[in-house]
């Protein structure tokens, strides 16, 4: 296992936490304390993946996303997002097209190496997808709509559950703010018609083939 990931935390004890566990794993493990760090990183590193807290000072996790999908030599690495602090239905909505995952702290080691594999494990299944799919003819722009509906609908979904435990909606009797309904409900109906368009895409895979 060569994968690189960049960890970036403004703690000490999780940036060394997570580099001893992913170095344990086999991965290649870049410390990084801090968004600035990052960014200064990447200007001569590129990893397989970048793990980002959101809550860090005094460039937070969400700014430095931001700077990473602005430049075009970093926007195509995945980026999976962890923090102690809950996502508001506000922040999934803008910014999950940008993130390959969310998982909260703290941080359970089975399920974000699980988190952590599924990501390399999507991008090696749609990059052999993708292959199958230009040979059958299908045309470059449809292709790319394609690698994205298989991120974004598995992103949304990881979302959709943590927004649903959040917001405590799944909980008997628990008062739910409207705004919080309001942005689920966008949330699935966005899923809805992902996974439609995905099927007519499929469908044209399938005609072809």
């Amino acid at each position: 296992m060569n994968d690189s990931i960049m960890i970036v935390d403004d703690s000490p004890y999780i940036v060394d936490g997570l580099f001893a566990l992913l170095k344990r794993k086999g991965y290649q493990p870049i410390p990084a304390h801090g968004g600035e760090e990052c960014l200064a990183l990447l200007a001569t590193t590129k990893p397989d993946l970048i793990l980002l807290d959101i809550m860090m000072e005094p460039m937070d996790g969400w700014e430095t996303l931001e700077h990473l999908k602005e430049n075009p030599s970093t926007e195509h690495i995945p980026v999976l997002m962890f923090s102690a602090k809950k996502i508001t239905p506000d922040e999934a909505q803008e910014h999950s097209m940008s993130i390959d995952d969310f998982v909260s702290k703290p941080v359970n080691p089975a399920q974000f190496l699980e988190s952590i594999e599924r990501i390399f494990e999507r991008r090696r299944d749609v990059e052999m997808e993708i292959q199958v799919a230009k040979s059958a003819g299908l045309d470059p722009k449809t292709v790319e709509e394609y690698s994205s509906l298989r991120k974004n609908i598995e992103v949304d979904k990881n979302l959709l559950t943590v927004l649903r435990a959040s917001s405590g909606m799944e909980v008997a009797g628990r008062d739910v703010p409207p705004s919080d309904r309001t942005a689920i409900a966008k949330l699935e109906e966005k899923i809805s018609a992902s996974e439609a368009r995905l099927k007519e895409i499929n469908d044209q895979f399938a005609d072809k083939a």
